[in-house]
């Protein structure tokens, strides 16, 4: 067999499929990660383990080529690679934006329903006399598609005509459709002609299996949708054309929506949140069968219309997935706050009671309009994340979080959470939470939090926790309740902890003595805490907390807070972050043995990464041996050790193993000194211990995002 024969025979498409799922699978962070940023530079295969070099996963641009460079093989892997190049989309460009709504969404202005109905017609006559010994014969194909059309169930036509239109005027064929609707349900019309060809080919010939007709368009195939790479900034519009040439508008949202039936992760961002209307919000959330049919007539506490086009709707999103993630951050604009009180007030509020008088009820009665007692819920979405959705007030916040009985991420940093919404939260009987964030949460009180963190079963499962404060908004805490958390709540005592944020709360030794041992922490915050010693902290990681890798300490311990008191200067300063912190936690003890001399204990604990204040790292110049500052695009920055991370050695059965004294040309220390070099110029995702939440993916606050996402997890200081 020749090389060119080779290359061109058919292979199976299950083992196409195969190919392609694993080398998407190869762009997807490990549930285990490595921390660091990824090393596009690095060469290997990604691992599973929380690996730097290789890299634990692939850059997603580099993913997204190698399936683009596989559609051009032939048709076969073009039809495997294809629904994997669109399960992800992210919209980064105005005019991307736009090709994709004409790529995806129905073009109202060039096809009619009847055009592509014929074209689809054809389409599946034609796959299924393929998959018959009908394909030779061209009268037997035709007679194929005749019976398809006369089996065909058309929409819209439930009607008699008769009942429609005079004689003279209607158009004597049976088979028209309206030339223009403004609803066409083309998921409608495909499974009509899919049940048609199942029920013509039995007639036929009984037991055959025919393949079913494919929507041409790629909509079915996207399953994760976000904006976070969104911008139309540096586009040089006016204010006029920013406010009535929006490129991200409502009604494009919702048509690419309609589309999107398999689609279970939406984010959204402030660069487009005026297109978050009314109409939207029921697109995303009113959508799925799980939760037993919401937004149907039997369900919700609403008041609505019951119209043809409310029942298509409702019909055609039962059909769709329930959303399993929603990310909101930065979403404040007045269109959205707007829309989401009256998504809140309709769906899940329960309205006051009225007395009408018996006119104004027979009117209501002639509206057909009805109300349900039933109340609404989403079971099928676990991961929302609202950080800085600080706009809506907690009459319509409460009952929103609320209505999501499975959740297992939850964000509200910089939201109007209150006591009492926490409380109700806390009461759920089915809520389990592993991430929760309630960073500056201004409304939030002490004995909240600590009835919330150590009675509560919604929490006794977390294992990351941010609760984040500084000196603009002071933490809540007290330090009896802080005590009371650290000793009694069940995610401090179970030790199952990974991320931890205590940032700002009046933290001291008594308490960080009071802690039990955490051994699975990894990455800790320790901010603003100005009377916390480095002594303690120190003490604090080599018995409770050895496995901790990124800490951060801006503005904590009067050793490093050389700006505000006259004895310290800083030199000093630098001298304590060398002596009493990186030298007793990241450098092995000494010992001195005749028998085994190469033989050398391992460092006391993990840390590799220090995240200081500005000031500090003025401090410390260009670092001191392999530790270096590493700043972010914003005002955030660190002190790494470039010589240490995770290092997977194949071959060697043990897996990835934490490595120190990498040599200067390793990959790894190379891109960690280009980003050294690079003084702050460096991409939105660089960087250590998150601030914001990762829900799309369900990576919680050991995430690694970039886009607007990253900027907000590891470039803006709050």
């Amino acid at each position: 067999m020749s090389t060119t024969t080779f290359f061109h025979s058919d292979y199976p498409s299950e083992l196409l499929e195969a190919i392609c799922a694993q080398i998407y699978a190869n762009g997807l962070p490990p549930d285990e990660s490595s921390l660091d940023p990824v090393i596009a530079a690095a060469d290997g295969v990604p691992t599973a383990y929380p690996s730097s070099a290789p890299q634990a996963y692939w850059p997603e641009p580099v993913v997204r080529r190698a399936l683009a460079s596989l559609c051009l093989v032939n048709h076969a892997w073009y039809e495997a690679a294809k629904p994997f190049l669109w399960k992800r989309v992210a919209i980064r460009l105005p005019r991307t934006w736009l090709s994709l709504v004409e790529e995806i969404a129905w073009n109202y202005e060039e096809e009619t329903v009847d055009s592509v109905m014929q074209k689809t017609v054809q389409a599946a006559a034609r796959a299924a006399a393929d998959a018959t010994t009908l394909a030779a014969d061209k009268d037997a194909a035709l007679k194929l598609e005749a019976s398809l059309l006369d089996a065909l169930e058309f929409p819209d036509n439930g009607i008699s005509p008769d009942l429609l239109s005079p004689m003279p005027s209607r158009d004597p064929s049976p088979r028209r459709i309206r030339p223009k609707s403004k609803s066409p349900a083309r998921w409608k019309i495909l499974r009509s002609i899919n049940d048609a060809i199942q029920d013509v080919m039995d007639s036929r010939t009984p037991g055959v299996h025919v393949p079913t007709a494919k929507d041409p368009r790629p909509g079915r195939h996207v399953q994760h949708l976000d904006f976070n790479h969104f911008r139309t900034i540096g586009m040089r519009r006016s204010v006029e054309e920013g406010v009535n040439s929006r490129f991200v508008t409502g009604d494009r949202v919702e048509a690419i929506l309609k589309e999107m039936p398999n689609l279970t992760a939406f984010g959204a961002t402030e660069y487009m949140d005026g297109a978050l209307t009314l109409r939207v919000l029921n697109e995303l959330f009113l959508r799925g069968g799980l939760s037993g049919g919401r937004g149907r007539a039997s369900r919700g506490r609403s008041f609505f219309d019951i119209s043809d086009a409310e029942e298509e709707d409702r019909e055609r999103r039962r059909e769709c997935k329930d959303l399993e993630a929603v990310d909101l951050t930065g979403c404040v604009s007045a269109v959205f706050v707007n829309a989401f009180n009256e998504f809140v007030t309709t769906h899940l509020i329960a309205p006051e009671s009225e007395s009408y008088s018996d006119d104004e009820m027979e009117g209501r009665r002639s509206r057909r309009i009805r109300f349900v007692e039933e109340p609404l819920t989403f079971p099928g979405l676990k991961r929302l994340g609202m950080r800085g959705v600080k706009s809506v007030v907690p009459r319509f916040l409460g009952p929103f979080i609320l209505a999501f009985p499975s959740l297992t991420h939850l964000d509200l940093s910089g939201t109007r959470i209150t006591p009492e919404i926490l409380e109700t939260l806390g009461a759920s009987g089915t809520v389990r939470l592993k991430s929760l964030a309630l960073a500056r949460c201004v409304k939030l009180t002490s004995e909240s939090i600590r009835d919330f963190l150590v009675g509560s079963p919604v929490a006794a499962e977390l294992k990351e926790l941010n609760l984040y404060a500084d000196m603009t908004y002071l933490s809540p805490l007290t330090p009896e309740h802080l005590m009371e958390i650290v000793t009694s709540a069940p995610c401090f005592t179970s030790g199952q902890l990974q991320y931890l944020d205590i940032s700002g709360a009046p933290v001291d030794q008594e308490i960080m003595e009071s802690f039990k041992p955490q051994p699975s922490l990894r990455s800790l915050g320790l901010s603003y805490l100005s009377t916390l010693g480095l002594k303690v902290v120190s003490k604090f990681m080599i018995e409770k907390s050895p496995n901790v890798e990124v800490l951060t300490l801006i503005n904590t311990s009067p050793e490093l807070d050389f700006g505000l008191r006259a004895n310290s200067t800083p030199r000093n300063a630098v001298i304590n972050l060398h002596t009493h912190l990186i030298r007793p936690l990241s450098t092995p003890p000494f010992s001195f043995s005749i028998t085994s001399p190469n033989k050398q204990s391992p460092p006391p604990t993990r840390l590799r990464v220090v995240e200081l204040s500005t000031g500090m790292l003025g401090a410390l110049g260009a670092g001191a041996g392999a530790w270096r500052i590493i700043r972010s695009k914003g005002g955030r920055g660190w002190y790494v050790d470039t010589a240490c991370t995770w290092v997977a050695e194949l071959g060697s059965g043990l897996g990835s193993v934490l490595k120190r004294d990498l040599p200067p040309d390793h990959p790894f220390r190379v891109e960690m000194d280009r980003l050294s070099d690079a003084n702050g110029n460096v991409g939105s995702g660089i960087g250590w211990h998150a601030r914001k939440m990762e829900v799309l993916h369900g990576y919680g606050l050991l995430g690694r995002e970039d886009g607007l996402y990253g900027a907000v997890s590891f470039a803006y200081q709050g």
